[in-house]
């Protein structure tokens, strides 16, 4: 059943993603005309992460900060909206996650899915190979878009702490679970609640 399940997943990963592109070109053209307009550099934040068994892969983000943003300030932490190295454009895309629609590429291309637990840089917080073996399950199947984690928790605990979410949802995964974080993905988004990780240096950074 698990196996008939994965199917049904890479099949509506490749058509959603692919046919979601189409639809929404017109937001993703005005969204690169806006960030070039109103700050310096690319349109896209390409970023390395760990995917699935802990091999990475260039992420596609809409950018959000100054370039060289990771090099400045706080680095790899982004703790608050306040943060001088946001662009006011990002801001927003941050704010309604529209800066994570380029992932729809990473999707189409088989690197990510709609749905599963997000991709870490490789060298932060942890190197793949200091994993437990009870947290490498969380890099058993593709990264995602969104994911239990993004509807439950967020950035509001540490990444610790989002392993065991990101766990379960490995060992329970199914197409409905899916479908049930994709809609509360949308009302998230709505919300725009722990985008960011304030104070606490433990959390994961969300550079981008």
């Amino acid at each position: 059943m698990r196996n008939f399940n994965l199917i049904i997943k890479k099949t509506i990963d490749f058509l959603g993603s692919f046919i979601g592109i189409i639809i929404i070109s017109p937001i993703l053209i005005l969204i690169a005309l806006a960030i070039k307009l109103t700050s310096k550099g690319p349109v896209f934040f390409k970023q390395e992460r760990l995917g699935k068994e802990g091999k990475s892969f260039k992420i596609l983000k809409f950018r959000t900060m100054v370039v060289n943003a990771e090099k400045l300030g706080t680095g790899l932490f982004v703790k608050t909206e306040t943060d001088n190295r946001i662009t006011k454009i990002g801001k927003l895309l941050r704010a309604t996650s529209l800066d994570e629609l380029p992932q729809l590429w990473n999707v189409v291309i088989g690197e990510m899915s709609l749905v599963g637990p997000r991709p870490p840089v490789p060298q932060h917080p942890h190197k793949f190979e200091e994993y437990s073996s009870f947290q490498r399950k969380r890099f058993e199947m593709k990264p995602g878009i969104t994911g239990l984690t993004q509807v439950t928790v967020r950035n509001s605990v540490p990444w610790d702490e989002r392993i065991p979410v990101d766990v379960e949802y490995v060992e329970n995964f199914n197409i409905w679970l899916d479908i049930k974080i994709l809609f509360n993905t949308f009302l998230k988004m709505l919300k725009s609640e722990s985008i960011y990780t304030h104070n606490n240096d433990k959390k994961s950074s969300d550079i981008k």
